[in-house]
């Protein structure tokens, strides 16, 4: 037998596999791998998504609603409605102690606040993005509004649009985006707690998105979000 007869028999000879330590290893490292690459161009993706702020909305509609924060949001949205965009204004998520008179005092002297008298309603049974949907809902069918300017922050508008869009399919929402003084003050990769807030809020997004997915196919994780019993008077 030749040395290159060797050599034949030795390549032909069956490979032994690799230990399945290494294989699960490997499996779970292109796992992690994967996921934090998904993770950050979705991530990056959610950032294209916010708005530097906007001076108009895009049009006017029938109604205004702010999804409360902070009191620029809903200064700004007193000024929409002051301006015609929008015939009736809603304040979700106001806390259930608060009435018109301490958001009056919130607001800069600037504003109409004759407005809060004759045109504004106020939702206290908001206590989170899902429940100023439904709250949202309630109030947009009650005054048979067809389109609706959204005023929150520029960060959570992603994900107050896949709240408020599942609740109200046949409604046309028309963003208004807020911006803080920080957001314009530095940049948010220059600042560790935005960073933090912006990295939250892509989760809470992500978890939205998700479960109206579901919802829209059947499975609904939350079955009662939207049939919540109607709020006694106020």
């Amino acid at each position: 037998m030749t040395l290159l007869d060797d050599q034949n028999q030795i390549d032909d000879a069956p490979r032994q596999p690799l230990p399945k330590r290494r294989l699960i290893r490997a499996a779970v490292v292109g796992a992690i791998a994967i996921s934090f690459m998904a993770g950050l161009v979705g991530f990056v993706a959610f950032l294209s998504q916010l708005r530097n702020g906007d001076v108009t909305p895009a049009t006017k509609a029938d109604g205004i609603v702010v999804l409360t924060g902070g009191s620029s949001r809903v200064a700004d949205a007193l000024d929409l409605l002051a301006n015609g965009f929008g015939k009736r204004l809603l304040i979700s998520g106001v806390h259930p102690t608060n009435g018109i008179g301490n958001i009056q005092r919130s607001l800069p002297d600037n504003n109409d606040q004759r407005l809060l008298l004759c045109c504004v309603d106020l939702d206290r049974s908001a206590t989170d993005t899902r429940g100023n949907a439904v709250e949202t809902r309630r109030w947009v069918r009650k005054q048979g509004f067809h389109s609706l300017v959204v005023v929150t922050s520029n960060y959570h508008m992603p994900r107050a649009l896949v709240e408020l869009s599942h609740e109200l399919p046949d409604v046309e929402l028309i963003p208004f985006s807020v911006i803080g003084e920080r957001w314009r003050d530095e940049a948010w990769w220059t600042s560790g707690t935005t960073l933090r807030l912006l990295l939250s809020e892509y989760v809470k997004f992500l978890a939205a998105e998700a479960r109206v997915r579901l919802a829209n196919i059947g499975i609904d994780l939350m079955p009662d979000s939207g049939e919540l019993p109607e709020p006694a008077p106020r």
